[in-house]
């Protein structure tokens, strides 16, 4: 290689001789020109070759670089997208991306399951006639259903009729609700509910759902609990637990409690109504908890749309479980039979150990 470089050159260096020299072939200084200088001429062409393909690996290195740059951002980019379809909630089982016959089916699976984990489900307030299921339904606003029982023992054997508690003194009243809260409101509900009772339909608790809510401070919760379990009368109870499940559920989007219970209804026969509620605000109480769901130790996991909000590990989860799923004292000072076949126990009495 190194030869025919030279001879190139060589060559190359005669003709420039004699074009700059004229025909003798000598140049300017009077040497000959094909003498003149081939190792010169040699090296100068190896530095042009050089030079040419420093240019060209540059060239080709720039492209590399490019392309490189390219990919990367490429990647970044498809780096990104992935995080944010993994950060995004599965909607894969709710309102939006499964048709409404789909929806129905999986509302009315998830209710069979829980009906096999809650058997024994029923309303959560002791009561022995429709008027004290009346009465401690409106006291159950802003407590505990357990906070209920432990007080309605009182003011019923105090009032047992809507009579007595329609002539009642205010004040006494008050000091037998107060540990159920907003006491003084709750008084002036429930002497003018029994007011309304003996004063409109002769001290019976009305069985429809029309003159329910006239009565003060009964709206259609109150209102379809009594109907519900006081008179067999299919009804949706909307609390704060069933609403919360059944947006988590994807059975609705809607907050008004009104709007949740047409939504929920369209999904159930109406005779299935009132079981579902037990069985929703059951599941609520117990492993469905607003602040840390214990989703590691849910039955119905697998058609949860929401399934890990809470607590994944199945050990971790059994530690949140509440009342007769956590071996807890229930809220019912007198549960039905079933529920404590089922292994449930009683609360206790306001104040005992």
């Amino acid at each position: 290689m190194k030869s025919d470089n030279t001879s190139q050159a060589a060559d190359a260096g005669s003709g420039n001789g004699a074009s700059a020299s004229g025909a003798s072939g000598n140049d300017a200084s009077g040497k000959p020109a094909g003498a003149a200088n081939p190792v010169k001429a040699a090296k100068t062409a190896k530095t042009a070759k050089t030079a040419k393909a420093a240019k060209t690996a540059k060239t080709a290195g720039a492209a590399k670089t490019a392309k490189a740059a390219k990919t990367a951002k490429a990647a970044k980019n498809a780096t990104s997208e992935a995080k944010g379809a993994k950060a995004a909630k599965p909607a894969d089982a709710g309102v939006g991306a499964e048709s409404h016959t789909a929806l129905v089916r999986r509302a009315r699976r998830i209710d069979r399951a829980l009906a096999e984990v809650y058997p024994y489900a029923h309303p959560e307030l002791d009561f022995e006639n429709p008027y004290q299921l009346l009465l401690a339904t409106v006291l159950s606003a802003q407590t505990t259903d357990l906070r209920v029982n432990q007080t309605t023992p009182g003011l019923f054997a105090a009032f047992p009729t809507p009579e007595d508690l329609a002539a009642a003194n205010p004040e006494q009243v008050e000091e037998l609700i107060r540990p159920t809260g907003f006491f003084r409101a709750k008084t002036k509900s429930i002497i003018g509910i029994a007011t309304a009772l003996r004063d409109r339909f002769d001290g019976e608790v009305p069985g429809t759902l029309e003159e329910l809510v006239k009565l003060p401070g009964v709206g259609r919760k109150t209102a379809f609990v009594v109907l519900g379990n006081a008179f067999g009368v299919p009804g949706i109870t909307v609390d704060t637990h069933f609403g919360r499940l059944v947006r988590r559920w994807k059975w609705t989007d809607d907050t008004d409690p009104d709007k949740v219970e047409a939504a929920v209804g369209a999904l159930f026969p109406k005779s299935d109504w009132t079981m579902l509620s037990h069985h929703v605000i059951f599941h609520g109480r117990r492993i469905c908890h607003s602040r840390k769901p214990a989703c590691g130790a849910c039955p119905i996991a697998p058609l949860c749309p929401a399934y890990g909000e809470g607590e994944t590990d199945p050990e971790k989860a059994k530690k949140l479980l509440k009342y007769e799923k956590g071996g807890m004292p229930g809220q019912r000072l007198k549960p039905p039979a079933a529920y404590l076949e089922a292994g449930g126990k009683p609360a206790l009495p306001l104040g005992a150990a």
